[in-house]
């Protein structure tokens, strides 16, 4: 059974290696994988879309260990979320909303109250070693999610992925991510910015900047111009990018920043 593993620890301490000695204690057949540890400290709406692009690469059956938790030894829930066929174990803080958003009315999520599954002495500051990993490690080793608690409606959600409808036909977008290269990813797919639509003349405006080439890789056109350019990227995300260089910067703008789609001319 594989376990992934997505936080804002970093590797300089020794919290990701506690997390692995827990599970691998408790289940040593598990195959754990790193995601990222690199998530910017407290970053949950970063935590959430890097686990939306990489869980979908996994199979049916992973278990997803996410902890973004600046809310730990709090109220805040601890939660089990299953969509798209795999189960996502960590705080109810958001960090799940966007795969479980792409899952629809499928997504089921419960409370995780049943102590027998945490470690015996549970810290304050580190429910990643004494909750989540051991609710993980008995997953991959067999116990229903029925076990660990009941179902909940009210877990805490992000703004919604979807792009809200403009005037005039306009799509009014939002950048959802700025990656290492600077590249902006938007929240715009192919249902909303369709190829027909982009054929037609629709362009994107950024703060006071129009982008209207759209590329179908990084290299398409290259030397034509420095301009930055839309991109369809991995993740299924319309992204606006810059040739070797950091659109944010170029833009600049940042993460929450609108951008438009504008009617078609």
């Amino acid at each position: 059974m594989i376990i992934t593993l997505l936080t804002d620890f970093g590797t300089a301490d020794y919290f990701v290696g506690a997390l692995k000695g827990v599970i691998l204690s408790a289940n040593p057949r598990a195959t754990v994988v790193d995601i990222t540890h690199e998530i910017p400290a407290h970053d949950v709406q970063a935590g959430a879309f890097t686990l939306l692009a990489a869980s979908e690469s996994f199979p049916a059956g992973t278990i997803h260990v996410g902890v973004v938790d600046p809310g730990v030894g709090s109220a805040r829930r601890a939660i089990l979320a299953e969509c798209g066929g795999q189960r996502f174990v960590g705080p109810d803080n958001g960090l799940f909303s966007y795969v479980c958003e792409r899952a629809g009315s499928a997504a089921r999520v419960r409370h995780l109250t049943n102590r027998k599954f945490f470690r015996k002495d549970v810290s304050a500051t580190f429910h990643g070693r004494d909750v989540f990993a051991p609710v993980a490690a008995a997953l991959s080793a067999g116990a229903e999610p029925r076990e660990f608690g009941e179902e909940m409606d009210d877990w805490v959600r992000l703004a919604s992925l979807a792009p809200r409808a403009g005037d005039g036909g306009a799509i009014e977008a939002t950048i959802i991510h700025v990656d290492r290269f600077g590249n902006c990813v938007t929240n715009l797919t192919r249902r909303e910015l369709s190829d027909e639509r982009i054929a037609r003349g629709a362009t994107l405006v950024v703060g006071d900047h129009t982008v209207r080439s759209i590329r179908r890789f990084y290299a398409d056109g290259a030397g034509d111009s420095p301009e930055p350019f839309a991109i369809w990227g991995s993740a299924g995300f319309l992204e606006i990018s810059a040739p070797r260089a950091s659109a944010a910067r170029l833009l600049r703008v940042r993460r929450g920043q609108t951008v438009l789609v504008s009617p078609e001319s």
